[in-house]
């Protein structure tokens, strides 16, 4: 599929209408440092992809009781006075 002359210029109408003659610059430049990133990421070396020392995981927390805090789950801990009997 090839594109011919007549496609090219209607793209690129399309894209003015869309984008403005304001914005363009900014769009081209962009769309060049894009381009440019680009080659450079494909042409530096990288590292050689041996055996990767692992990451140090965070030590896992005590499970989860779903009693709430100390204070919460005896009232005298916390210093509060306790509620008053119901009637």
């Amino acid at each position: 599929m090839e594109l011919g002359l007549g496609e090219i210029v209607v793209v690129l109408l399309i894209v003015l209408i869309l984008f403005g003659p304001s914005k363009l610059p900014k769009l081209g430049e962009s769309l060049g440092q894009a381009i440019r990133n680009f080659k450079d990421g494909m042409t530096t070396e990288r590292p050689a992809a041996g055996p990767q020392p692992p990451a140090e995981l965070p030590a896992p927390s005590p499970p989860s009781t779903g009693q709430g805090s100390p204070a919460e789950q005896d009232p005298a801990a916390s210093g509060a006075p306790p509620p008053a009997p119901r009637e």
